[in-house]
């Protein structure tokens, strides 16, 4: 299992590496667009540019998610890269918007009037391609580190570079029938694009908000606790599991019965014994707390 110090120090080369890379982009498409002449790659450029607007404020978020568990917080700050990727999810969502808007209002204007609009200069489509190609690499790299670190921040980032993939090939496109006089083409190609970039964003959104507010375990991790309880000699029946995710660990509420005719040591001693597989046998698995109660019946599986 990766440790925590080795992971924080991936995440936040994940997210500095982007940082760089949209400030680089942002700076160059946005110049580059305005002196060549190209819609395209100036909108593409502002999309850079909110793309380093968020990269800040995650790249804040994720250092504080570092800092040691303390008395307030006693599982850590881990949670805080949960709230780091609603924040990406929302910026996603407003730069998809705005892109709609912007390209519906730019069809429009083109179809009831004569737009005298200089064609896009050559430099603006190796700019724009040179973004794709970055992207894609970038794309699955975060994509990598995001699976390898269990992190939904890095995650969230990496469906980011994936939309500027989609974003750039239709500033590309846009450029491309620009410079042959077809410059609706433009437009029309930024608002498709900005319906897949929405998808994303609330997907993003969808997946850390359900971190955030505790849902319960999925099917899969029910099923690995059973398993690792099953080695138990003492007959114990499952009856409730929920749990709480910090980052990428995990905290779990679990509800037993036991024999009745057990003492309380006895009960106690059980619980120990379950805790204590969860932790050791399940590599995520931070802290579990186990209630248990007497039951009449003898214990059985409960499916979860």
């Amino acid at each position: 299992m990766t440790s925590f110090t080795e992971r924080h120090k991936r995440t936040i080369l994940a997210v500095n590496l982007g940082l760089i890379a949209n400030t680089i982009l942002a700076i160059l498409k946005t110049g580059v667009g305005i002196i060549g002449h190209s819609p395209a790659l100036l909108a593409d450029g502002i999309n850079s540019t909110s793309d380093v607007a968020y990269g800040i404020v995650v790249r804040i978020f994720m250092r504080l998610s570092g800092k040691p568990a303390d008395e307030e917080h006693p599982y850590g700050h881990d949670r805080l890269e949960s709230i780091a990727a609603v924040v990406v999810g929302a910026f996603v969502i407003t730069t998809a918007i705005s892109i709609f808007w912007a390209s519906i209002n730019k069809v429009y204007k083109l179809s009831f009037e004569t737009d005298s609009s200089l064609g896009a200069t050559e430099l603006t489509l190796w700019i724009a391609l040179l973004t794709v190609l970055l992207k894609i690499w970038l794309s699955f790299w975060t994509y990598r580190i995001g699976r390898e670190t269990s992190s939904n921040v890095v995650l969230a980032l990496a469906a980011d570079h994936r939309n500027d993939i989609f974003s750039a090939m239709a500033a590309s496109i846009g450029i491309i029938f620009s410079r042959m006089g077809f410059l609706w083409v433009d437009p029309l190609a930024g608002g498709l694009v900005s319906l897949i970039i929405l998808h994303t964003g609330i997907e993003i959104i969808r997946e850390s908000a359900a971190d955030l507010m505790n849902t319960l375990p999925g099917q899969e991790l029910c099923e690995t606790i059973r398993e690792k309880l099953a080695i138990i000699d003492e007959p114990i029946d499952i009856e409730d599991i929920q749990g709480h995710r910090f980052g990428q660990y995990m905290v779990i509420n679990i509800t037993i019965g036991i024999s009745p005719e057990l003492t309380v040591a006895e009960g106690d001693r059980i619980a120990t014994l379950v805790e204590k597989t969860l932790v050791t046998e399940i590599d995520f698995m931070r802290r579990v707390f186990v209630h248990y109660h007497p039951i009449k019946t003898s214990p059985k599986e409960v499916p979860g």
